[in-house]
């Protein structure tokens, strides 16, 4: 499934450095994820913090380029998705931080010097970082990448790569921002980014042969590959090539 990152209720302040057209721009708010392990697109389940710092830049009074660093944190549980039938003997969840650098053009519909607030829209070009992890019975996390829990990297799946931690991402979204002076502005925003890779939740397609990957990697890649054995009366782990 493609997964998405959704930075939601973000809320946004802007004050202006030496020139009235450089501003220094602060961002907080939340951040959430859709994907195979949560369904809904717009959810508070699994949300984590969204911080971010930037500088952005008044080409023209409506055309902007800003960019800005980003922290997030999202994560996603089987046991909250209602949405698709039957994964909650999967019994899989994670969760993951990312560190996002962006590079983004803004258009304000209005101009601010004429009103006191206008809607915008940006889009733009993104790299991130991330690292999937869960727990294990015992508290302890487990990244989960290392573990190929779908056989990636292994040879008996040559099509099955190993997905790297760094990415490209397409930030886009808008907002509604206020003018309170000539140098402040605050706004709320939502933006949304279209993701390349689809194991942010470290879930894609199919299940490996549980034999090669107890070779290859060990009991623990087996039980976090799929954790149903945790739950009274789920099936046990699936055929190899399920979905």
């Amino acid at each position: 499934m493609n997964k998405y990152l959704i930075v939601l209720i973000c809320f946004y302040i802007s004050t202006s450095a030496k020139s009235q057209k450089l501003h220094a721009d602060f961002y907080g708010g939340l951040a959430n994820y859709q994907g195979d392990l949560q369904g809904k697109r717009f959810t508070l389940k699994g949300a984590g913090p969204a911080l971010g710092l930037g500088l952005s830049y008044d080409l023209t009074n409506k055309l902007i380029v800003r960019g800005a660093a980003t922290y997030l944190k999202v994560g996603g549980d089987d046991k909250d998705n209602t949405t698709a039938k039957g994964v909650t003997y999967r019994n899989l969840n994670f969760k993951t931080k990312i560190l996002e650098a962006q590079l983004a053009l803004e258009y304000n519909l209005f101009d601010l010097s004429e009103r006191n607030f206008t809607p915008y829209i940006f889009g733009g070009v993104a790299a991130f970082h991330f690292n999937p992890y869960s727990f294990d019975s015992t508290g302890k996390k487990v990244f989960l990448r290392a573990l190929s829990t779908e056989g990636q990297g292994l040879p008996q799946y040559p099509d099955k790569k190993l997905y790297k931690n760094n990415q490209f991402v397409i930030p886009f979204g808008g907002g509604l921002k206020f003018a309170l002076s000539d140098k402040l502005q605050v706004g709320i925003e939502i933006g949304l980014r279209k993701l390349f890779t689809d194991y942010l939740d470290d879930v894609s397609t199919n299940y490996a042969d549980s034999s090669f990957l107890l070779a290859a990697k060990g009991p623990q890649a087996v039980a976090f590959a799929y954790r149903g054995n945790e739950l009274k009366g789920a099936p046990p782990y699936p055929t190899a090539g399920s979905q």
